[in-house]
């Protein structure tokens, strides 16, 4: 009986040194090398199940990668019939995120349903958009206990959350790990996030992504992914998944406390997300030559 539990424990540990890839990790820690920030990077080809990670456990800001937890939150409501995708909503003043969303340019009493409030919370990233679903829903605690319920030790709403102020004051309006996001991408892609119904129809909503500069600037127009972007001041974070041609990848790049700050298409972590983003295609794809067409940088200029 030993014999054999000793066996089946090596056999689990030979499969876990064999779904890390080397060569891939090796790289990614050459790219990241001399960073002015703290940086963590979770891959995982959907394929073959090999990983590459640095960090990946390490907690970041979420920033605006909170959102992709409120639209779990807001589709577990319709869910449990509790709210209707389709229904009207009255936008009120007091709703308003100070900033240049486009909800926020609604006058009051106006209307507009929650579906296309869903849509701006992730196409466009919407604060107030955003703001308006996370209370809708319930707030901040109702959607971490769906986090919770489905596993997520980390990944964890702080901002308006009774009981998170430490939290938001080191992380900001959330909190998160590059493992926990691909982690939630992958349930998505999956049909594992609140129903296959609900996940579908986040899976067609995180294929719109307006801020298309950084990490999708660096994959084909014509392969579908699904992304999120998180952006302020201290911290540019991205997370991706890939219908790459010889299979699907995730990954997630977080950063925090990083040097340059500005906010140009040269800002370094910005940069370093899309040689990320270059490498990963290449390297998953690697006959594939294409690049970024000559004269498209100046159509990146989303800000």
């Amino acid at each position: 009986m030993r014999y054999k539990l000793i066996l089946v424990l090596l056999c689990i540990t030979s499969v876990g040194f064999a779904q890390t890839d080397k060569k891939l990790t090796a790289q990614l820690q050459d790219i990241v090398k001399g960073f002015n920030g703290d940086i963590g990077v979770y891959v995982q080809n959907l394929k073959t199940g090999k990983t590459a990670a640095i960090n990946a456990d390490t907690l970041f800001p979420t920033a605006s990668m909170v959102k992709v937890s409120i639209l779990c939150g807001v589709m577990d409501k319709v869910e449990k019939g509790e709210l209707k995708y389709n229904q009207k909503l009255g936008y009120r003043d007091s709703l308003l995120y100070a900033g240049n969303d486009i909800l926020g340019s609604f006058k009051n009493k106006d209307t507009i349903e929650l579906s296309k409030v869903a849509m701006l919370m992730i196409t466009m990233s919407d604060n107030t958009a955003s703001l308006w679903l996370q209370k809708l829903v319930g707030g901040g605690a109702y959607i971490n206990n769906w986090l919770d319920q489905n596993g997520f030790k980390s990944y964890r709403v702080n901002s308006r959350t009774p009981g998170r102020t430490d939290m938001q004051k080191r992380y900001g309006w959330g909190v998160t790990t590059p493992y926990e996001m691909c982690k939630l991408f992958t349930m998505i892609r999956n049909g594992k996030a609140v129903s296959p119904g609900a996940s579908e129809r986040m899976y067609r909503i995180l294929g719109r992504i307006f801020w298309d500069e950084r990490a999708l600037s660096q994959i084909p127009p014509y392969v579908h992914a699904i992304s999120k972007q998180g952006m302020v001041d201290a911290a540019r974070s991205e997370t991706v998944l890939v219908n790459a041609p010889h299979g699907d990848y995730v990954f997630s790049i977080t950063t925090k406390n990083n040097k340059d700050q500005s906010w140009t298409a040269n800002n370094e972590a910005e940069q370093l997300i899309r040689k990320i983003s270059a490498l990963l295609y290449h390297y998953y794809e690697p006959k594939d030559k294409w690049a970024p067409a000559e004269g498209v940088a100046k159509y990146l200029l989303n800000e």
